[in-house]
């Protein structure tokens, strides 16, 4: 029997709050015991990619387990989803996001004063995405690259990962059972390659959620100004997977 409505739009609630609460949270709660930069590149990519193939197999045959902004409007762009469902998931997907940072915040909000090694900006910004405008090069996991490289990071390899979610879902895919261990793992490899350059985003809603509970900060506005190109970026590199998707099915 087919989920309704309401069903469909709670399991994308419920997923993009879990996906931020452990994706998001790992990315801000290592700053407090995670002294080597390498070592804070794995956990985090690890944590992404393995909660989103758990969350992935938890939701997937309700919603389609999308989670993220790029891989709805890239999956009506493949018209594999109505059009009609496709505002009610990006709500969803951001009302969710920021509740699970929210989470993450108030956690946070009860940390002791001056543990671990976190710098106050990189910890304020709750683990956001930057570029080198933002004049805090200094931050872990990145900000030292330009908008131009950033963007094209961005755009590159969020393509990659939504069309792996959209050859591995296919219906005739042969491997459809294991799809949603294929994009946890493409999920992993993106974050290990992007969080040096700009701590790896894919996802709007993994930008936006932090970048508006940093507002809490003054000195961390810079966060909210900058999360347009993670908007922009994977958005467009969803967009162009649909369209090489239609370009690789096959007729009958």
């Amino acid at each position: 029997m087919a989920a309704t409505s309401y069903q469909r739009y709670l399991a994308e609630f419920v997923g993009t709050f879990a996906l931020l609460l452990f994706g998001g949270g790992s990315a801000v709660f290592s700053l407090y015991y995670v002294t080597d930069p390498l070592s804070r590149v794995v956990l985090v990519s690890l944590s992404f990619g393995f909660v989103l193939a758990g969350l992935a197999y938890a939701f997937g045959d309700l919603s389609g387990g999308h989670f993220n902004p790029a891989v709805t409007i890239s999956m009506a762009v493949s018209r594999r989803m109505p059009l009609r469902d496709v505002v009610p998931y990006l709500l969803a997907q951001v009302v969710g996001g920021l509740v699970g940072i929210s989470v993450v915040f108030a956690i946070v909000a009860g940390a002791p004063s001056g543990a671990g090694s976190s710098t106050p900006p990189a910890l304020n910004a709750l683990g956001s995405q930057c570029y080198y405008s933002s004049s805090l090069s200094s931050l872990p996991g990145g900000c030292g690259f330009s908008l131009g490289a950033v963007f094209l990071i961005e755009l590159a390899l969020t393509f990659v990962f939504v069309l792996v979610i959209q050859l591995v879902t296919r219906p005739e895919s042969s491997a459809k059972n294991l799809a949603p261990m294929a994009i946890g793992l493409a999920l992993l490899v993106a974050n290990l390659v992007a969080i040096p350059v700009d701590g790896a985003s894919l996802n709007p809603v993994r930008s936006f959620s932090p970048a508006v509970l940093s507002l809490y900060w003054s000195n961390a506005q810079w966060a909210i100004q900058e999360s347009w190109v993670f908007w922009v970026a994977p958005i467009l590199g969803g967009v162009l997977a649909a369209i090489v998707e239609r370009a690789l099915r096959t007729t009958s």
